[in-house]
């Protein structure tokens, strides 16, 4: 699997095994990512020290890799509603609260996709 074109290409499709492969690996670099910044900074979490207050440093470090992790997530999707035959606009349903999860979840991660080529590339599993 391109790692690199599925976390930072938001042009082609992928089809639902690519997708849960892309969300559950960011979500898992996300936490991974999390531990190391709190190892850092010297964050404990588990005494209700959910602020880095004493490490400004480590809001700068939070919100890179919030925006990374944002991006990847928004390539992986937008690939994803491509497959469905749907802009990659349809991310921005995310937005609405409890629905837009539902539908995210609903659309991109249980519904097939477009059979055969579609305005956005050719059929993912066409070759399997």
């Amino acid at each position: 699997m391109d790692w690199r074109w599925l976390l930072t290409s938001f042009e082609g499709r992928i089809n639902r095994a690519k997708f849960w492969v892309g969300v559950i690996a960011l979500w898992i670099l996300y936490i991974i990512l999390n531990i190391v910044v709190a190892t850092l900074f010297g964050i404990d979490y588990s005494a209700g020290n959910v602020w880095p207050v004493a490490a400004p440093g480590a809001w700068l470090l939070y919100f890179l890799l919030a925006v990374v992790i944002t991006l990847a997530t928004l390539a992986v999707l937008a690939k994803r509603w491509h497959d469905r035959d749907k802009s990659g606009w349809w991310s921005l349903i995310s937005l609405v609260p409890f629905i837009g999860g539902i539908w995210i979840l609903v659309e991109c991660g249980c519904m097939p996709g477009t059979e055969g080529p579609n305005r956005f590339g050719s059929d993912p599993l066409a070759g399997t």
